[in-house]
Parts: C-alpha cells; structure tokens; sequence
C-alpha cells in the first residue's frame, strides 16, 4: 500500500515517469521557516514525501528562506525535526539562500535582455498603477541604468524598501498576476542562513521556480492558493532555461491541489502567532493546536497523522474535514497498543464496611477483542475511589453506575453495594458500601447480577496525577463564526484535575500511551511530568458509546 492514495497527482506522475519526461521523480517540501509547521502542513510532507517513497524517487526539504524580517534558525530546526518526527528522511536538506548568488546572475540576465527593469514607485502607488492597468513611468529605463541600480542595490546604496526589480511583462495583462511583478526587493536585515551578505532578496515568485529548477525537481506541488502564481512560474522558467547556469531540460511543473482545512481549529499562521502572542495558549507546543509541536506533545502518534492525510485524501476540492474524523483516526491507532489501565479524574472516596487487609488481583492489560497477552498487579484495599459521576443519590432511569440499592461491579473486583452517604455542605463527600462476597470475577451468589460496571483505584496504592483534559480549541466549526475568531475560543477546551491512577504505569516506559477506562487515551505530559508529579494529558476522549 503507497502512502498517497489514488488520485489526480499520482495519475501525473505515472503518466510522466512512463512517457520517459523524467528518469526520476523528484519532489520537494519547501517551508518557509517563519513559524512552526502544523497539521495542514502534514498533507504537503506526506504527498511530497509519499510520492517520492511510492515511486523511487527524491524528496528534498528545502527552506524557501528569502525573507531574512521574519525567518529564524530555531524555526529551521524545528521543521527539520517535525518532518523527521512524522517518518520522513529528507534527501538533502536544502536552503534557497544558497542560490542567491545564481538568482542573482539570472536577473541579471533578465535585465539585459530587456525583460526587467528597477521602479523607484512607492509600493502604493505601485499597486495603484498595477490595477488600473498602467505602466509605472520608470519602466522604459535603459538596459544600462538598470544594471547599474540594481548593482547598486546589490552594494546596499539605497535603503530598505526604496526599490524593486519588476519583471518585464505586461502592465496591463489580464492575469494580474503577470503586470510587471516584482523580482527583487532592498531589505536592510541580517539574515539567518547567509548573514549580511545581502541586502537585496529575491520574491516568491522569482526564487521558487529557480529553487526547483536548479535542483531538478520534477513536479513542484503547491495548494490551490498558489494557483495564479504558476503563469510567473512558467515565464521564469522559459525565460532563463539554458541561461545563467541553469539547464535546458527537463523543466519542472507546477501542480496544485487543496489544501487540508478542519473544523474547530485554525490553521493560518497569522491566527496561530495571535493565540501564541496574546496568551491564549502556553506556546507553539500547547496541545490544544494542531501544530505538530502541540499535537505531539498532546500524544498522537506520527503515524495517525499520517494515516489521517491518507483517509482524506488529495484533490483540488476544497472541503473543511469534521474533527469527528480526526479523533477517530487517532482513536483507531491507539487502540491496538494502548494497554487498558484504571484512573480516576474526579475522586469520590469509597470506604469497604466489610473488607479488611488487601489482595493483588491479577489483571488483563487488553480486551477480548485485541489478540495480545499481558497482565499487571492491581491492588485491592479496604477504602478506593470511584468516578464521581458514576454515583448518584437519584439516579434518571436507566442508570447503570452506583446508587442506593443498586449492585456494581468494580472492574476485573467485586460486585459492591451501597449501605451509606456522608454529605457535607450539599456535597456527597464520603460513600460506605460492602462487599458482595463471593463475586470476585463471577457473579453475585445469590444470582443479582449488578447493573453496570465501574472503574476505581485503591487508594492506599494510587499514585496521584494532574489529569489535563483536552478538547477542541473552538467551541463552533469554523471558529471565524461571528466575525472575531478569538470569541469563539473553547472555554473547556483544556480541564485541569486531581485524580489517581493504578500504580503499575510507575514501571512503564514514559511514552506509553494507555486507554483509562471509560475516559480516553491519555500518556504522560513530556515536559512537565516528573515521577514524582505525574501529568497526564488526554490525547483524545472514548467515543461516546463508549463512555456510559
């Protein structure tokens, strides 16, 4: 089974590699390194990645570095490490700031052949020309004062902002993106990779198709967003092929497909530096984000994210995908390794009137259902604490948890039943309840069997925890509801409490990830869990069949 499933991509590619276009597939993943990468990130790596592994190809990652104002190296590494994270063994590792010594020799060519020019025009006034279809009055400058400025550029004469490259084109094509855009820009800023050595940066549109042409990249798969761009993508390409160092063929091509959108989050970098800046969040790694930083941290697996890209697919349709689906994608990769453990979020102490002394009971790690072996020791001891919601005084019909009168069995122990309530300030603080002897693992020996089975801790041997409890950052689908994303932020989307957990996880590897019965999945909070101090986060709650 490839990583990227049937579609129009795929179709490409098989049909190029088998016409004899390319002697290899080459693709590439190219981050700008101004932030963290996050989920919708995860459809580009897999496809790029998936293509490249399903067909023998090349993947490089490639930083599109060209914007020294907001790209750092601490970015750089965390992309290099998210894409490793998720599985994936770049082929090279690659800077577009390397080639700004190529790109500057292949503007140089433009100029002199006629087709770029330097615009001294505010970029106002500018972009006013460019919509009404006008040329800017610099436009006819000559080939040689057009080398000059831009060599003067180049030794940092002007400063930031004061002049552009344009590409020759149009001022009044109808593609708007073909009106003369601009190559080059002055940018006074050191920049992460290069230090000061320049002073002028090339524009996407310019450096993206050079990156991929100087590295032999076949086809260059950018989302819908970029769509308009690839007419400037062609017209560099066929403009400087064969020049500048660069080759005649094969050229790459660009093609596009939609972009990953899901419901009750966002996914722009502009809103998740808001959440991140303004404190709605503890940072980039917080894990009610869907940054693969936040969403690692949170507990899902590299390979659920990956298994979720596969199941939504790859397409130009542009569709927003349920959360509903994503939780259950993780939901089906946890289950077969997670071992079923006992926990308590929100403790009700139960004291046993009829019990004495304490017992191991030797209990299955896994259900019926999931062909593994494995037990652990769980104590049983005179007082334990269940779920406060699995009792109630006045139950609503059909309640199959704790109440008076009504028999439940304590998980892999015994059938109890309740004898008193100890209330404090309208608060049920205590509960006193026996024993049914003899239904240890069998049923009740008078033939009552119990209505319904609960979890607990024994708790003389319990370790306590921070149980964090994690939802969806949004409280509506699309969080832009209402206008001001920010109010529609989920209140419960992060619920703090002071629960318990069976001792035998104190043994186990720190990134285990368990199923806590009747609750989620949960593991332990990689930052700040300490063995003595756990912090649980839940991955993801039980489906809500599951829960009752």
């Amino acid at each position: 089974m490839g990583l990227v499933p049937e579609c129009f991509i795929t179709e490409l590619v098989e049909r190029d590699l088998k016409e004899g276009k390319y002697a290899k597939l080459v693709t590439r993943f190219p981050p700008e390194p101004n932030g963290y990468l996050h989920i919708g990130h995860a459809r580009s790596i897999v496809l790029n990645f998936g293509l490249a592994q399903d067909y023998g190809g090349e993947c490089n990652l490639r930083f599109d570095d060209t914007n020294p104002e907001t790209e750092k190296e601490e970015y750089a590494r965390a992309i290099e490490e998210d894409v490793r994270w998720l599985g994936f063994r770049p082929t090279r590792v690659l800077y577009a700031s390397d080639y700004f010594e190529t790109m500057y020799q292949c503007a140089l060519v433009l100029i002199q052949e006629g087709k770029a020019y330097v615009d001294d025009l505010p970029e106002e006034e500018m972009s006013e020309l460019r919509a009404q279809g006008k040329p800017s009055p610099y436009r006819e400058r000559s080939v040689e004062e057009n080398l000059e400025l831009f060599e003067r550029m180049r030794r940092g004469e002007f400063p930031t902002g004061s002049r552009v490259l344009r590409a020759k084109i149009d001022p009044a094509h109808p593609n708007f993106k073909l009106r003369d855009p601009v190559l080059y820009r002055i940018v006074h800023a050191p920049h992460y990779h290069v230090g000061d050595r320049w002073v002028i940066y090339p524009m996407y549109d310019f450096a993206h198709p050079l990156e991929d042409f100087i590295e032999g990249v076949t086809h260059s798969l950018c989302t819908l967003e970029f769509e308009n761009n690839r007419t400037v993508y062609d017209w560099v390409i066929e403009n400087l092929k064969g020049k500048c160092g660069l080759p005649t063929s094969p050229r790459p091509h660009q093609y596009e497909f939609a972009r990953l959108d899901l419901s009750h989050t966002v996914l722009s970098k502009r809103k998740l530096i808001k959440l991140v800046e303004g404190g709605y969040v503890s940072g980039w790694d917080d894990p009610r984000l869907p940054t693969l930083r936040g969403l690692r941290r949170r507990g899902v697996r590299p390979e659920a994210i990956v298994e979720f890209v596969r199941k939504t697919g790859i397409s130009r349709n542009e569709a927003q995908i349920e959360m509903d689906l994503f939780e259950e994608v993780v939901r089906d990769d946890l289950n077969p390794i997670a071992p079923r453990v006992l926990g308590v979020v929100d403790p009700l102490k139960v004291v046993l009137t009829n019990y004495e002394g304490e017992e191991w009971i030797e209990a299955p790690y896994w259900p019926r259902d999931i062909p593994k072996e494995g037990t652990r020791p769980l104590p049983f001891s005179p007082e334990l604490y269940i779920e406060r919601t699995d009792f109630s005084l006045n139950p609503p019909k059909g309640w199959k948890r704790l109440a008076p009168g009504q028999r439940v069995r304590l998980r892999h122990a015994y059938v109890i039943e309740l004898e008193d309530v100890v209330e404090e300030g309208g608060e049920v603080r205590l509960l006193k309840a026996r024993i049914v002897p003899g239904t240890l693992g069998a049923n009740p020996e008078d033939g009552v069997r119990p209505k319904g089975v609960i979890h607990w801790v024994s708790a003389r041997h319990a370790l306590p925890v921070e149980f964090r409890l994690y939802g969806r950052l949004f409280r509506t689908k699309d969080p832009e509801e209402g206008g001001d994303f920010l109010q529609n932020l989920n209140p419960e989307a992060l619920v703090v409490k002071r629960g318990f957990i069976e001792p035998s996880v104190a043994q186990d590897p720190e990134d285990t990830r368990y199923q806590l019965e009747r609750l989620g999945y949960f593991w332990r909070d990689p930052v700040d869990s300490r063995p003595e101090a756990l912090v649980m986060n839940r991955i993801v709650p039980l489906k809500e069949g599951y829960r009752v």
